[in-house]
């Protein structure tokens, strides 16, 4: 059987480990880092949302950019095929909102050690820490370390993960190998991750959480990029939470480039203007002699009082019953579209994935085999594929890993 080297201990490279040792290649598995699998076991916030149960084609609706590629490789190893994975090595799992699926136990942890276990207690894999590399062989089946030495095997999997969470490992050197290798590497950004706002953010809203608001993005001109509805949450320079980290998906490269968005929130989506308008008349004559700082409670909760006073321009102590045609009009734009101006995003430090990375176009979508050299898989976050959040970029992690597996343990 074959020699299989491995860069990089993650999720993808860790599920091909796992996967070629299992068909009975001689397996050795390469980690930067003293430990394997520190991004895994941060990944949702400690929890690790492993997958989606969602239908194929629901599934691929959330990928980009070229979505449809995947469908060979989700043909041998998706949702099911996953869970059962874990569950058969004793990791009992938990279906949560959304199609979510989470290790019971809530720990993270437990999806590592089911895969470090597996490698550990197998004969035919040999796990090296601290290997830091420097360079690909001349065939591009090896790797030389930064010590001098070199390891060489029959194929190679280039696993070393994207630009996100460089505490955990993750340089980009991945990149620059597939690059030596001839490789076309689309340039990265950030992505599932916060977006920067030009106003100010009240400290008092810092890490306030608005639920079941309306998001849409626009470009100064009106055209709409994305809209969603959820949670959202401001932080000190921006906004963030889960729809704002879908929204990032779609315009983080724009805002990365040097492009001004627009981010529109409809504090109250599920009234329309007209209607919305109207309670607003009867609660203005209904309260006529409160003050317009301590009615505004009325419509919005108290942490939004201050920006609503920021924006609308209404004299603070101001009867509901003297706001005039013009200032109500205020008010309701105010609740319908509350406007920040984006200018860019969160760092890879708090950047969920990476998007941009290695042409696929130039991959084997059923064996993750370079179309260029081959004996060599490209894996995981290393690709030109990312995803919304809810378990999509942990599948694709997995299951890019093991069809690389399987066929990198096949003899040449």
């Amino acid at each position: 059987m074959s020699r299989v080297v491995i860069v990089g201990a993650g999720a993808a490279g860790m599920m091909a480990a796992v996967t070629a040792a299992s068909q009975g290649a001689d397996v050795v598995l390469l980690e930067k880092m003293d430990q394997p699998g520190r991004k895994l076991r941060i990944t949702g916030k400690g929890r690790c949302n492993l997958t989606n149960t969602a239908s194929l084609k629901d599934f691929l609706s959330h990928i980009g950019p070229d979505k449809q590629w995947l469908r060979n490789c989700f043909a041998q190893f998706f949702n099911t095929q996953l869970m059962e994975f874990f569950e058969q090595r004793n990791v009992p799992l938990v279906e949560e909102r959304g199609g979510r699926v989470y290790p019971k136990s809530g720990k993270s942890l437990d999806i590592f050690l089911a895969l470090i276990n597996d490698l550990e207690r197998r004969s035919n894999v040999e796990i090296r820490r601290n290997c830091v590399v420097k360079s690909l062989t001349e065939d591009c089946h090896g790797v030389r370390l930064q010590d001098g030495t070199t390891v060489r095997g029959d194929a190679l999997i280039i696993a070393t993960g994207g630009l996100s969470y460089p505490t955990t490992g993750s340089t980009g050197i991945g990149y620059r190998l597939a690059q030596e290798a001839g490789h076309t590497v689309v340039p990265q950004v950030p992505s599932l991750v916060s977006l920067v706002c030009e106003e100010p953010v009240p400290q008092d809203l810092e890490g306030f959480v608005l639920k079941n608001v309306g998001l849409t993005v626009t470009r100064p001109d009106g055209k709409k990029l994305y809209e969603a509805f959820g949670e959202m949450t401001f932080a000190p320079h921006g906004i963030d939470g889960p729809i704002v980290l879908s929204a990032s998906r779609q315009v983080s490269r724009l805002l990365n480039n040097g492009e001004r968005l627009i981010a529109h929130i409809d504090l109250k989506p599920a009234v329309p203007a007209d209607t919305l308008d109207h309670r607003l008349i009867a609660d203005l004559n209904a309260n006529g002699n409160r003050l317009f700082h301590d009615a505004l409670r009325l419509w919005l909760p108290a942490e939004l009082v201050q920006l609503a006073l920021d924006r609308l321009h209404i004299e603070y102590y101001k009867r509901l019953h003297q706001i005039n045609a013009a200032e109500r009009k205020r008010l309701l734009s105010f609740l319908k579209n509350v406007e920040f101006t984006l200018t860019g995003t969160g760092d890879y430090n708090t950047a969920v994935v990476t998007q941009g990375g290695v042409s696929v176009k130039e991959i084997n979508p059923k064996t993750m085999e370079s179309k260029i050299v081959p004996g060599l898989y490209i894996v995981g976050e290393l690709l030109d594929l990312d995803a919304d959040t809810g378990g999509y970029n942990l599948q694709i992690a997995f299951s890019t890993g093991h069809a690389a597996g399987i066929a990198a343990a096949l003899p040449l």
